[in-house]
C-alpha cells in the first residue's frame, strides 16, 4: 500500500484533485474531517475517544487520530493508493505515521500557489444557505447574483471567507506547513505541483507524479 500526503493551503485544490484521482479506481482520498465524522458515526471505540476530545472544543490527540488512520487502512486493498489529506498537520504528526510501516508516507506533494490567488479564489465563494451548493462570485457564479440556480435560496459567503480572516489562515498555515515541507525534503520525499494551473492541468500534472 502507498500512502501520500497532499500540503497545500486552504484553497489550493487538494481536496478537488484527490477526488478526481479517486474517479480512476485506483486512488483512494482519506480526510480527517471524514475519517473523523464516519468513526463518531460508527460508534468506534477510537471514535467515542475523539468525540469526547471533540464535544469539549479540544484538538484530537495524535495518538488517537494515527490510530483512527490505521483502523481505516487496515480495512482497504494493500494494492490501493491512499492520499491523506488534512493530516499531518505538524511535524511531530509526520513523525509519528513514519514511526509505523502501516502508515509510513512514500511520499508529499506539496501544492504551490501564491496567496494572492487564493485570497481571490476564497473570498469569492458563496455558500447557498438552502441546500448549501457551492458557486464564485468570478469563476462560477449563480445566473441571478446572491440566488441559488437549485433552490432559490440566498446565497451568502461563509465567515472564514472573509478577506482578514483568510489572510490570517494563510499566515497559520505557513507557520506550520514550512515544517512538514522541511520534514518530508530532509526525507527526500517530497514533490511539488504549480497548483496555479487549470484543474485539467494540475490533474495531469499529479498523474506523472504519482506514477
Amino acid at each position: 500500500m502507498e500512502i501520500t500526503v497532499f500540503l497545500g493551503a486552504p484553497g489550493s485544490g487538494k481536496g478537488t484533485q484527490a477526488k478526481k484521482l479517486c474517479q480512476s479506481g485506483s486512488f483512494v482520498h482519506l480526510s480527517t474531517g471524514d475519517i473523523l465524522r464516519n468513526a463518531i458515526k460508527e460508534g468506534t471505540p477510537l471514535g467515542n475517544e475523539a468525540k469526547t476530545f471533540m464535544d469539549k472544543g479540544e484538538l484530537v490527540p495524535d495518538k488517537t487520530m494515527i490510530g483512527l488512520i490505521q483502523e481505516v487502512l487496515s480495512h482497504l486493498d494493500s494494492s490501493q493508493h491512499i492520499i491523506l489529506d488534512g493530516f499531518p498537520r505538524t511535524v511531530p504528526q509526520a513523525v509519528a505515521l513514519n514511526s509505523s510501516d502501516k502508515t509510513k508516507v512514500n511520499r508529499a506533494i506539496l501544492f504551490e500557489i501564491p496567496d494572492s490567488v487564493l485570497v481571490e479564489r476564497l473570498t469569492g465563494r458563496r455558500v447557498c444557505k438552502g441546500c448549501g451548493h457551492s458557486y464564485h462570485v468570478k469563476h462560477f457564479p449563480p445566473k441571478k447574483d446572491g440566488v441559488c440556480d437549485s433552490c432559490g435560496h440566498e446565497t451568502v459567503q461563509r465567515t472564514d471567507d472573509k478577506e482578514e480572516v483568510v489572510k490570517k489562515r494563510l499566515e497559520v498555515f505557513h507557520s506550520q506547513n514550512q515544517g512538514l515541507v522541511d520534514f518530508y525534503s530532509h526525507q527526500k520525499t517530497l514533490k511539488k505541483v504549480d497548483a496555479n494551473k487549470t484543474a485539467e492541468t494540475v490533474q495531469e500534472d499529479l498523474k506523472r507524479l504519482l506514477k
